[in-house]
């Protein structure tokens, strides 16, 4: 069955199960001991630190390792929010950067902090010349991943470094997607990883920081890790992921050019097979294994079970797929289309047959979704009466995306160029689907207004 959410979790590749079993017989040991078990575990965990500095291009003794790449982000905010306290609490991250940045903002803020959210474009990067507009003489930390885990845009880390050091701000990257492709650009003061991102063992995060970089640990002190990882380190699977980390790494040049091969014939394909979607993110400056589009009139969650029973495992940033019932933050802050959303996120040795097979199927799964949401079939609909109404309001009230949506696209054609559409709807997609609908077909998009029960969506036909 091909396994297409590599974003989400990787494979565990053959050299870290190799590693992992053989640190389980010679790694067991406490390495703070000084017995000749606990001799053997520390030069275990002093070879795997060594190893992941040389990836990450660090000093070892400025790398730490913690139980996840979320708790990773989590004590590397922290520790650089409290160690920089004199000089501020403010912090500015990207509009897209990973929940665990945006939870560790938010915790930030309701203790009495400042954030600043920095706007991206449609591709989902910043611009440099905006992000430093957000620095100010109290910023305490600067956020910015390397590249996007939803859409595969990578980001101007280098820019962003040169003017956060101008201003005497440090850096944290979150490097998650991208370590196992290749260094991260330089001027960073503090990195965060997570290896079962590339092939590692899930539980193993990174924590990298500069020195000189002001910082200090929060929550009780621990012996461990200089005291930024509290607990015994689990060994086996920090050997298992500096291995596969050197392993990927030392394989990522010639994968990369198969797998962006394999990308962009996704990006083609989709767009040339599959009417009215939209594939977003940035074309060039993106991950190498990483695609994302999205299909209009489509229910996300039940594309994925479609896929899912023909036998391929993608993931989905539509709020239909989502727990929470919103749209991804990501695809919000680009303005792009979230419903029948689908991310491809091909792992390393991935077949070229998987993939022109999935693009073999995917046209006739989106089109039997379709038919039977009752989506249009062509951009707008006969009108129903000789003469077309002024304007008319669809009642999508209680129903999700992309109900409102398919409901807009079928009486468009029924009112006079210039005349108006207003869609009543309570989804919390339709916010961002019906202006992304407008712009996929030409139509204005007026603005949202209040009703009396969720909200008022105005479209202005224009052709």
């Amino acid at each position: 069955m091909p396994y297409f959410d590599a974003a989400s979790a990787a494979p565990l590749h053959p050299v870290a199960r190799q590693a992992l079993l053989a640190a389980l017989d010679e790694g067991w040991a406490d390495p703070a001991r000084l017995y000749r078990e606990g001799r053997r575990a520390r030069l275990l965990l002093d070879a795997a630190r060594e190893a992941a500095a040389e990836a990450v291009g660090c000093r070892p003794d400025e790398l730490v390792f913690t139980s996840s790449g979320t708790t990773a982000v989590h004590a590397g905010i922290a520790g650089a929010l409290s160690g920089r306290r004199r000089v501020g609490r403010h912090l500015a991250h990207s509009a897209v950067e990973h929940s665990s940045v945006l939870h560790a903002a938010a915790a930030h803020e309701a203790d009495g902090g400042s954030v600043t959210e920095v706007p991206v474009d449609r591709s989902g990067a910043v611009d440099p010349a905006v992000y430093g507009d957000a620095l100010r003489a109290d910023t305490a930390l600067a956020c910015l991943q390397s590249a996007n885990h939803e859409v595969g845009t990578e980001q101007p880390v280098a820019e962003v470094g040169a003017l956060c050091a101008e201003a005497g701000v440090p850096l944290l990257v979150d490097a998650a997607q991208s370590l196992g492709w290749g260094p991260v650009p330089a001027g960073w003061s503090l990195l965060t990883a997570s290896a079962h991102k590339w092939g590692g063992p899930a539980g193993v995060g990174l924590l990298a920081v500069r020195k000189g970089v002001r910082f200090a640990p929060r929550g009780p002190a621990g012996e461990r890790e200089s005291g930024r990882a509290p607990g015994f380190e689990n060994l086996p699977a920090i050997v298992a992921a500096a291995a596969s980390l050197r392993a990927v790494r030392a394989e990522a040049a010639a994968e990369a050019v198969r797998l962006r091969a394999l990308v962009d014939r996704v990006r083609s394909v989709v767009a040339e097979r599959v009417p009215d979607v939209e594939v977003v993110g940035d074309p060039e400056r993106r991950l190498p294994h990483l695609v994302t589009f999205s299909c209009l009139y489509v229910d996300g969650e039940t594309l994925l079970h479609e896929l899912d029973r023909r036998e391929f495992s993608v993931s989905s940033g539509s709020s239909c797929t989502s727990s929470t019932l919103t749209p991804s933050h990501v695809l919000r802050a680009m303005g792009v289309l979230s419903e029948g959303n689908i991310r491809v996120s091909l792992p390393p040795g991935t077949a070229g047959a998987d993939v022109d097979r999935f693009l073999e199927v995917l046209p006739g799964v989106v089109a039997e979704v379709r038919e039977r949401l009752g989506a249009p079939a062509a951009p707008f609909s006969p009108p129903h009466s000789p003469a077309p109404a002024a304007s008319l309001v669809v009642d999508a009230l209680g129903r999700r995306c992309p109900i409102p949506v398919i409901e807009l696209a079928k009486v468009i054609g029924e009112v006079p160029v210039g005349a108006t559409v207003t869609v009543l709807a309570d989804d919390e997609a339709a916010r961002l689907d019906i202006p992304a609908w407008c712009e996929m077909r030409g139509q204005e998009y007026v603005g949202e207004e209040p009703a009396d029960r969720g909200s008022a969506y105005v479209v202005r036909r224009l052709g």
